[in-house]
């Protein structure tokens, strides 16, 4: 995996994500499988402290911010991301 791929799997695990899982049943009938059951779910991963520190661990030392400075500092990067993403 290149370092830009690893980069954005840690932004996004500290950032949190949604997931989309589709699960199915299927019955067997007269030789043929038809779908009984579909259901779609979406779950939601929340942000990850430890993902944040890993990400700025080289620019501050981040490790010895409390949990509410660490806070603090992830809505300010999420601030300036959808700022950036907002043009």
């Amino acid at each position: 995996m290149g370092e830009d791929k690893l980069r954005e799997a840690i932004l996004k695990v500290a950032l949190g994500y949604s997931l989309g899982e589709v699960t199915e049943e299927y019955d067997a009938k007269d030789g043929e499988l038809r779908l009984v059951k579909r259901k779609e779910t979406k779950k939601d991963i929340p942000p990850d402290l430890k993902a944040v520190k890993l990400l700025l661990e080289g620019d501050t030392d981040y490790a010895a911010l409390s949990d509410e400075e660490l806070e603090k500092e992830k809505s300010r990067l999420l601030a300036q991301l959808k700022e950036d993403e907002n043009g």
